[in-house]
């Protein structure tokens, strides 16, 4: 008696004549995060401004996504490129103020805390690298 496939193991590994074949060739699988809109509206900032926000969201819930909302209105982006920048900017106000709210209870700390750190997520994840010059004589 044969042992049947695991789980993991498809028929046409288990076959003798088919042993070289890979068992999941030509399958292509995409993994995309979907947001909600106050997730989205997390502008893409400089990373010094969002390690900031992140110590302000630390010690002061929701005073760090307060600021990081002013710099929606200085021409942040966010994954909301089809609202307004008004709307971007409220929608991360209504985000500190639900931190603010919630923070009696912890709900809203821990919220502020995780936020800031979605902050310097994207700030390392989008940020354009400095360019560097460097000094080549005109001699050479």
């Amino acid at each position: 008696m044969e042992p049947s496939p695991k789980d993991g193991e498809s028929a046409a590994a288990a076959e003798p004549g088919r042993a070289g074949a890979a068992p999941s060739s030509g399958v292509v699988v995409q993994v995309r995060e979907k947001k909600g809109p106050l997730r989205a509206a997390i502008p893409y900032m400089p990373f010094p401004v969002a390690v900031i926000c992140l110590f302000l969201n630390t010690f002061v819930p929701g005073l760090g996504t307060f600021v990081s909302a002013f710099t929606v209105l200085c021409g942040a982006r966010t994954d909301l490129p089809d609202r307004h920048m008004c709307c971007v900017f409220w929608l991360n106000i209504a985000a500190a103020l639900i931190q603010i709210l919630t923070a009696i209870v912890m709900v809203g700390w821990i919220m502020s805390i995780f936020w800031g750190m979605d902050m310097v997520i994207l700030a390392s994840k989008y940020s354009v690298p400095a360019l560097q010059c460097y000094w080549v004589p005109d001699d050479v």
